[in-house]
């Protein structure tokens, strides 16, 4: 793992730190609380989340931002052969590789990095971070928690879980096999259940097939009854059917009677009606006449009223006309006025493509201007960056030192390049103040392109008064087409009413109208009266004709009801004959039911019998599947008994193995801190480390090589922990090991890490510390503002010795 780039924003002491990172030794330094580790526990956040954090999820965000503002860190690193980039917030996280998103959310941006890393949250800050309290943990275990400790930080650990986890199933599969033995049948039990369900099964099929006999014997003797029964029914509904129709026919001859005696009471009016009517004949002798009449006058009346209708029309009409010319009058001069105000339209939409144009123009020269200064400002910078390291280069390699271009020894020239480098570099800087001028002198439009937009709305609302007078003018021309077709169908409308209105009949008197309507009504009383007499007169012949037609009706029905009454004699039907013939049928049809319900209930013993036999059999088969399951679970009773044992065996193993490998990595790494004065160091049984001075162990040692020893043998495990994940430790976090440690030391712990680049290429130091930045190859600065409340970081490489430390490509912002 590589690390690029952190940036903290509203993250606790940090308001907006961007910190970029490169290889080598890098010092973080500054005083207690001024936010130092806040720096790597921001790192660890971003990756691993919440639990990486110390506090809840709200109680990172700094104490001066504002409640709603965002909390952020930003991590850019490299691992293997892909770049990753991981923003998280409070409430939401991504994750880019290779500059694509892989990942959105909060709990899958976690998942996916644990799987990239190839460690969890524990085992990345036991491999990558040492802190000076970790030393001081491992010198104060006891023998049983130092071992404890070791197999945690190695991940060996795990065993202990698998075999707890072997345990639990092994107790589990003991419990579930007594439970199986405990609910199995006995073998006897099941044997006799069965041996007394065939013995209910024999005694119940003898049931039925005697049940069987009697129901065939009752079927028989049905079937035998069945044909005479079925004969008295159909002779009891013919009977019944021929007294219904002799009753349908005695009362047809009933009402053949009735109606003949209708006949002639209605014959007898008829003939009265006919003697009445002939004496109205005179007074309704004038009703004819006056009902023609009638109809003339009211022929004229209608006419005389369309008339007057008509000439309220002719007068309305006249009217419309007469507006229609005054307001064709008043629209005669709009084709003129529409053409003025089309020149003025065209006018005017020209000056305001011209505005446009200008615009435009303007515009474009503007962003141009702008374009082409932050372009060389850009260009400035980079000219800087490179002008800078290249002077940075030549001033660090001196007046002995090797040209990087011609590959020659500077000598007396190296001060003139320098100087050269110089001049560039302030030339540089001045062409980049003023283009940054010129940027921000283009930030805001110029007053010529504001007072061109000024005009263009001042044309445009030109255009659109123009545009609203050619509405108006188009609609009085449309106005004025369609007051011409009205005048046009108005003089038509008064020519067709005037036609009509010459048409029409004239000579209505309304006096004789009223003379002739009331002699009507004075005759319509006797006019419905010879109406009424009239239709009764004309019934007479037709009621002779159905006098005649009921009497031939009813001597038909009475021949009819003589014929039914002989043949429901012949049919010679008896009730009480019939009432013995259904007791019999009933008698046999209850026997057959009866036994049909002796075989029923049979063969439901007989089923029952079987369903028992069945069961007994089920739980025969279910025995001997349940002894195969308990022989099968105790072999895999014994197989989790062996791997309990298998899993304490390799822990004994491991533990045996891993104190001469963590001592002989530790021992290579004593002997470079300490220049070879110490070559070798052991590890007892309870992991106590001895060091040993050319092969004897060193009984009594200082507390700095006390911590010397145990900073090797925490490299030592973090080098193995590193190994054994797969992982090459290429980044390492020593977060305030120097406490303890003289100068001397310390200058060896810093020479150490230079000297193990290979193994860690990458290291931050966390101290408070000041006097050990001359061994730095970049010193990183953290104070704390008391007025602004956030950390202020500052990169103080620049002021190192000239021969102190090569310089990084990285830059600090706060």
């Amino acid at each position: 793992m590589q690390l690029h780039r952190i940036r903290l924003v509203n993250f606790r002491q940090h308001a907006d730190t961007d910190l970029a990172f490169g290889p080598g030794v890098t010092g973080i330094i500054g005083p207690n609380g001024s936010g130092k580790t806040t720096l790597l526990e921001a790192m660890a956040w971003a990756i691993y989340g919440v639990q990486a954090a110390r506090g809840d999820k709200d109680s990172v965000r700094n104490l001066r931002a504002k409640a709603r503002s965002s909390v952020r860190v930003e991590v850019e690193f490299g691992l293997g052969k892909h770049e990753f980039r991981v923003v998280r917030g409070l409430h939401q996280a991504e994750l880019y590789q290779d500059g694509h998103v892989v990942a959105n959310a909060n709990r899958e941006v976690t998942d996916r990095l644990q799987r990239a890393l190839g460690m969890t949250h524990d085992e990345f800050f036991n491999t990558y971070f040492t802190a000076q309290k970790e030393l001081a943990v491992m010198a104060s275990l006891g023998k049983t928690e130092r071992a404890a400790f070791l197999a945690r930080m190695l991940g060996y650990e795990k065993l202990d879980f698998a075999q707890v986890a072997v345990r639990e199933t092994r107790n589990a599969a003991a419990a579930e096999l007594r439970g199986l033995e405990a609910g199995l049948p006995d073998r006897a039990v099941l044997a006799e259940e069965r041996s007394q369900a065939q013995r209910r099964l024999e005694g119940a099929r003898t049931t039925a097939t005697e049940a069987n006999r009697k129901r065939a014997a009752a079927l028989e003797a049905l079937e035998r009854e069945t044909p005479k029964w079925k004969a008295w029914e159909e002779r009891r509904d013919r009977s019944r059917s021929l007294e219904a129709d002799r009753a349908m026919a005695a009362l047809a001859v009933q009402t053949a009677v009735q109606e003949i005696e209708r006949i002639n009471k209605a014959l007898a009016d008829a003939l009265r009606a006919k003697s009445q009517l002939a004496e109205l004949a005179d007074p309704l002798a004038p009703v004819g006449q006056l009902k023609e009449e009638l109809g003339r006058l009211e022929e004229l009346q209608r006419h005389e009223a369309a008339r007057r209708a008509e000439q309220a029309q002719l007068t309305e009409l006249a009217r419309a006309q007469a507006e229609l010319e005054a307001r064709l009058q008043e629209l005669a001069s709009a084709d003129a006025t529409l053409a003025r105000v089309e020149r003025e339209a065209a006018t005017v939409q020209s000056r305001v493509r011209v505005v446009e144009q200008a615009i435009e123009e303007e515009r474009t020269a503007w962003v141009r201007d702008r374009q082409d200064a932050e372009t060389k400002r850009l260009q400035l910078r980079e000219q800087y960056k490179e002008v800078k390291e290249q002077r940075d280069l030549i001033a660090g390699l001196g007046p002995e030192g090797v040209c990087p271009t011609c590959k020659r020894p500077l000598g007396s020239e190296h001060a003139t390049v320098v100087e050269v480098l110089d001049r560039q570099l302030e030339d540089i800087t001045i062409n980049g103040q003023f283009f940054k001028q010129r940027v921000e002198q283009l930030e805001t439009e110029p007053a010529s392109l504001r007072a061109a937009e000024a005009e263009r709305d001042r044309a445009l609302e030109a255009e659109r008064a123009v545009n609203a007078q050619l509405g108006a003018l188009k609609e009085q021309l449309q106005e004025r087409g369609r007051a011409q077709e009205f005048q046009t169908a108005g003089a038509a409308r008064a020519a067709e009413i005037s036609a009509r209105l010459a048409a029409r009949p004239t000579g209505y008197d309304r006096e004789r109208h009223e003379v002739v309507r009331a002699e009507l009504t004075r005759l319509e009383p006797l006019a419905l009266e010879a109406a009424v007499l009239d239709a009764k007169a004309k019934t007479a012949e037709s009621l002779v004709q159905e006098a005649e037609q009921a009497e031939a009706a009813l001597t038909r029905q009475e021949r009819r009801a003589t014929e039914l009454a002989d043949a429901i004699a012949a049919q010679g039907f008896s009730e009480a004959q019939f009432a013995r013939a259904k007791e019999r049928y009933e008698r046999l049809t209850g026997a057959l039911r009866e036994s049909e319900l002796e075989v029923l209930e049979a063969r439901g013993a007989l089923m029952r019998a079987e369903e028992v036999i069945t069961e007994v059999d089920r739980r025969l088969v279910e025995r001997e599947a349940r002894e195969r399951e308990i022989a099968e679970r105790k072999v895999r009773l014994r197989l989790h008994n062996e791997l309990d044992r298998a899993f304490s065996d390799l822990r004994a193993e491991l533990n045996a193995a891993m104190r001469p490998e963590i001592a002989e990595l530790a021992s290579s790494f004593l002997a470079d801190l300490t220049d070879g004065r110490y070559d070798a160091m052991d590890l007892s049984e309870d992991y106590r480390v001895t060091i040993l001075d050319d092969g004897i162990p060193k009984t009594v040692i200082s507390g700095g090589e006390e911590d010397l020893a145990n900073l090797v043998l925490r490299l030592a495990i973090s080098q193995m922990i590193a190994e054994r994940a797969g992982q090459p430790l290429s980044l390492l976090v020593l977060d305030e090991i120097f406490g303890s440690l003289d100068e001397s030391r310390r200058q060896h712990v810093l020479g150490l890490l230079r000297r193990l680049g290979d193994r860690f290429p990458q290291v931050i130091l966390i101290t408070h510390i000041d006097q050990v930045r001359e061994g730095l190859d970049r010193v990183i600065r953290v104070e704390y503002d008391v007025t602004s409340g956030s950390s202020v970081v500052r990169d103080d490489t620049a002021t190192l010795a000239a021969g102190g430390g090569g310089g990084l490509d990285a830059g600090v912002a706060a």
